[in-house]
């Protein structure tokens, strides 16, 4: 069992080398995609993702907000899975928070470009899997 939750998933978020996020599409069925890891992390409740605005994902998170995100350790061989919700943030003060130099390469028009969004993911709860055991939590 877990002793702290948020420490625990706050290390295997931060040492992620990629993530793999879920959608439902218009027919009811879970989509999975691996992507870069949060740009920015507030506790294990609130992940920043970016994305390009014209993506089937902020189609499919517009539509339906439900959403997981999985994060793994493939050293010791333990994951989690966090479920909630994903807003699409398009206003000015989210796309700064997170932007990074050289994201030009993919936004050609800097912060401003109207393809470039946040994901902003809240968790409500997981599920924790280590050492052949898995616990389900609560996010507070």
């Amino acid at each position: 069992m877990m002793r702290d939750s948020e420490k625990t998933i706050g290390n295997i978020i931060d040492r992620a080398s990629l993530s793999i996020i879920g959608s439902v599409d218009e027919n009811g069925f879970p989509n999975a995609k691996a992507m870069l890891p949060p740009r920015k992390r507030e506790g294990i409740r609130h992940l920043y993702f970016t994305t390009n605005a014209s993506s089937m994902r902020v189609r499919q998170y517009t539509d339906n907000p439900k959403a997981c995100v999985y994060f793994f350790d493939r050293r010791f061989f333990r994951g989690v899975m966090l479920k909630g919700t994903m807003e699409v943030l398009q206003d000015p003060e989210s796309k700064q928070m997170i932007w990074k130099g050289g994201d030009e390469v993919y936004y050609s028009r800097g912060v401003t470009d109207p393809d470039y969004c946040v994901l902003r993911f809240t968790a409500q709860n997981g599920r924790y899997y280590s050492a052949f055991k898995s616990e389900d939590f609560e996010i507070r």
